[in-house]
C-alpha cells in the first residue's frame, strides 16, 4: 500500500491543487478557536499561518517522503516558534493508531490551553488529518465519530474518513467515554 502511495503522491498532490484554484475548496479551514484542518503546509504559507492563524503547533500526519521537499522541517518550524507532531500515516487506505490519536488529540489539548492554533494536515486535509479533527472534538465534546465526522463535513465538505478510519474512531469513542468527564469551554 506504501509503495501505491508513493507513485500516486505527485498526480494527486497536483489534483489538490488544481481543485483549490477551480473549485470552492479551501487549502484548509478552521474548524474551531484551537484547530485548522488542510493539505500541505507549503513554505510559502508558514508566515501566514504563524501571523495570521496564530499557530503554534502543527500536526503531521504525512509519511516523511510526502513532506521532505515541500514543507518546514520539525527545525524550520521550531525557528518559528512552531512545535511539530509527526505521527506517521499511510496515504489513501492507511488508519492512524489509536496511540497516535491519543498523542494528538493530548497535542492538540496542550496548545489549546495556551490559546493558540495547531493546524492539523496530510496531503489533502481529507482522510488522515480529518480523522485525528474528529478524535479531538470526540475527546473534548464526547461526540460520536458520526456526529464529529458531520460537524469537519459542514466545514470542509470534501473530507472522506473511510470505513476503516471510522472504526479507529469507534474504538477511540470507547476509550473517551471512560478517560474523564466532558471538557468544558465550547
Amino acid at each position: 500500500m506504501s509503495l501505491l502511495a508513493r507513485v500516486a503522491f505527485y498526480p494527486s498532490l497536483l489534483y489538490n491543487v488544481l481543485m483549490e484554484k477551480m473549485s470552492s475548496r479551501k487549502w484548509y479551514n478552521r474548524i474551531d478557536e484551537t484547530v485548522i484542518l488542510g493539505a500541505l503546509p507549503f513554505r510559502g504559507m508558514s508566515s501566514k499561518l504563524v501571523n495570521e492563524e496564530n499557530v503554534h503547533g502543527v500536526i503531521t500526519m504525512n509519511e516523511e517522503y510526502e513532506t521532505r521537499r515541500l514543507c518546514n522541517s520539525a527545525e524550520q518550524w521550531k525557528a518559528m516558534g512552531v512545535e511539530q507532531l509527526c505521527l506517521s500515516t499511510v496515504d489513501f487506505l492507511g488508519v492512524p493508531k489509536l496511540e497516535h490519536l491519543q498523542q494528538g488529540v493530548e497535542f492538540i489539548d496542550k496548545h489549546r490551553q495556551k490559546g493558540s492554533s495547531v493546524y492539523i494536515h496530510c496531503k489533502a486535509g481529507r482522510s488522515r488529518s480529518a480523522t485525528m479533527v474528529a478524535a479531538y472534538l470526540i475527546q473534548r465534546h464526547k461526540w460520536k465519530p458520526d456526529e464529529a465526522a458531520a460537524f469537519i463535513a459542514e466545514i470542509r465538505p470534501h473530507i472522506l474518513i473511510r470505513n476503516n478510519q471510522r472504526q479507529m474512531l469507534e474504538r477511540f469513542y470507547q476509550l473517551a467515554l471512560t478517560s474523564r468527564a466532558p471538557q468544558t469551554g465550547g
